[in-house]
């Protein structure tokens, strides 16, 4: 008797919609769940070559809470390639500025970084309020 292993075309057939409520959330636990999710891995069906995960709508991203000091102490970084252009975001203001990109990093990095690890990022949808244009897909709540 052999594994069962999951074809692209089966996974794609099978794939649901979940919408998660970020408000007062810790960032890194609604991560790692989103994570989870996007990869299929709460699935009897996950396959590690496979992108057996669903989709995933994360509403009210402005209101994703950290613990202890980090909303100060924690940056994100970017750098263009010439000398000098490093620079630094504090979570504080990248929370105002752009209230999705917190919660897509964090889930970014609990990913496979490969092609496959993209795929599984296309499937997340963040907002930051509490609106989505995703209503006809009739997702259904994921509990964190």
């Amino acid at each position: 008797m052999t594994t069962p292993s999951a074809k692209p075309a089966e996974a794609a057939a099978t794939r649901r919609w979940w919408v998660v409520d970020a408000k007062d959330l810790p960032l890194g636990r609604l991560a790692s769940k989103v994570a989870q999710v996007l990869s299929g891995k709460h699935k009897p069906s996950y396959t590690p070559h496979v992108d057996t995960g669903d989709f995933v709508v994360v509403v009210n991203a402005s209101q994703v809470k950290v613990t202890g000091n980090k909303a100060n102490d924690k940056h994100y970084y970017s750098h263009s390639g010439y000398p000098g252009s490093l620079r630094k975001e504090s979570f504080r203001h990248l929370i105002v500025k752009h209230p999705e990109r917190p919660i897509e990093l964090a889930v970014k990095g609990m990913l496979p970084k490969n092609v496959l690890g993209r795929q599984m990022l296309e499937k997340l949808k963040v907002y930051g309020n509490g609106d989505h244009p995703h209503q006809a897909q009739k997702p259904e709540a994921l509990k964190v």
